[in-house]
């Protein structure tokens, strides 16, 4: 379905200001995503209206807070197409999510020389929370290489594989390549070693539709800024089953059951894993961020952005010089590039100056930019809301900065 983006942009205010003088063109979507209007209204709406520490009242305020946002656990529920409520657990987004499973999981499923096996290609935040328990709890951490396409195999997945394989973890999309990566056939391998997959969603959640009881992932993450929902609050989903051998984050108030100096029970999932207050706004917006999605239709969303992805691609193909990076054949829409002779922070502090945004630097991918045998690139990402005009400025824009060189 063709989307009128004129009538989409109308509903993200940002978008209609300048920059220096000049129009935003912003293509920094990878990054964070911005803010229609139906998001930003609900934050003030629950400040305004509900404003009250949820569970532990029994005064209307507090019951309607509650409701608020045990019904946006719902709506998360039913975007991933989790089975149950109880699967669906509130963070302050997908690193923190990594930090959870990678704490209370090495904790207390591994020991010494037991291995958790990872992508070249991965952020740093599905990087160094295996680090530190690596320096904690002895476990051996084992990484994929990337083909030069920048995709993995799931025969170099395999030869990884032994008896001391614990976990598997590895990104859906990657914030620098937009390599999508075959989910589903490393599922599928990994169990069938007996080895549970987490899924580091936070590029793909707000691009494709994702079913995690089509994917049978045992767990996955995501946050919510990146879906144009807030900052600070982000989601674990984890099979129930999961989340019931695996001993709490944090302690606080909300995850017990009954405390005495002698002994603590824990709470029912998904409270077990929610220390301390949550932000029950932050989770009420993120409902509203997804019931928009669900109004523009994912499906509209991945249409609009693959004809933007290809439209970039051939459009910044052309450019003298121009090196892109990642070129698997399926990809969200995120161009990372180099132009011969000119600094990334060079090239993009000047198209700064001419009111575009994007990304510089090695996007909190190091191990991935020394793999490619670079120090950073430059990071177009795009969202439904972008125009193929944008992109024709940003071209333009290159060409410009390259005069200057």
């Amino acid at each position: 379905m063709y989307l009128n983006s004129e009538i989409i942009r109308a509903d993200f205010p940002i978008l209609s200001r300048e920059v220096y003088g000049k129009p935003l063109v912003y293509f920094d979507n990878a990054a964070t995503t911005q803010k229609p209007l139906s998001v930003i209204r609900k934050i003030e709406e629950v400040y305004s209206t509900i404003n009250a520490n949820i569970h532990r009242g029994v005064h209307r305020l507090s019951q309607l807070a509650t409701e608020s946002h045990e019904e946006a656990r719902k709506t998360v529920q039913r975007y991933i197409h989790a089975s149950s409520s109880n699967e669906i657990i509130f963070t302050r987004g997908a690193t923190e999510s990594i930090n959870l499973i990678a704490s209370s999981f090495c904790r207390s499923q591994c020991k010494p020389g037991d291995e958790i096996i990872i992508t070249a290609m991965e952020h740093h935040a599905n990087i160094v929370p295996w680090q530190i328990q690596r320096d904690i709890t002895g476990v051996v951490l084992k990484v994929v290489p990337i083909t030069e396409t920048g995709e993995i195999r799931l025969e170099d997945m395999e030869k990884l594989i032994s008896p001391k394989t614990k976990l598997i973890a590895l990104a859906h999309a990657s914030n620098v390549l937009g390599t999508i990566n075959p989910v589903k056939d490393v599922v599928r391998l990994a169990h069938s070693r007996n080895v549970p997959v987490l899924i580091d969603a936070a590029q793909s959640v707000q691009h494709i539709p994702i079913d995690v009881q089509v994917l049978d992932c045992d767990f996955l993450v995501f946050s919510s800024h990146k879906m144009y929902g807030p900052t600070g609050i982000g989601v674990l989903y984890g099979k129930e089953n999961r989340l019931e051998q695996l001993p709490p984050y944090q302690g606080g108030g909300e995850m017990i059951a009954n405390v005495t100096f002698e002994k603590t029970t824990y709470n029912e999932l998904p409270f077990k894993f929610e220390a301390g207050t949550p932000d029950y706004v932050g989770s009420t917006a993120l409902g509203e961020a997804i019931r928009y999605i669900e109004s523009i239709g994912l499906e509209n969303i991945c249409f609009q952005e693959e004809k933007l992805l290809r439209y970039a691609t051939e459009k910044m193909q052309q450019i003298e010089g121009m090196r892109i990076f990642g070129n698997a054949k399926h990809k969200s829409p995120v161009v990372s590039f180099l132009v011969k002779g000119i600094h990334p922070y060079d090239m993009g502090m000047l198209l700064d100056r001419l009111g575009i945004a994007v990304r510089t630097g090695h996007h909190c991918a190091q191990p991935l930019m020394n793999a490619l045998g670079i120090e950073g690139t430059l990071r177009a990402s795009f969202a439904f809301y972008n125009t193929e005009e944008e992109i024709d400025v940003l071209v333009a824009g290159i060409e410009r900065v390259k005069k200057m060189f």
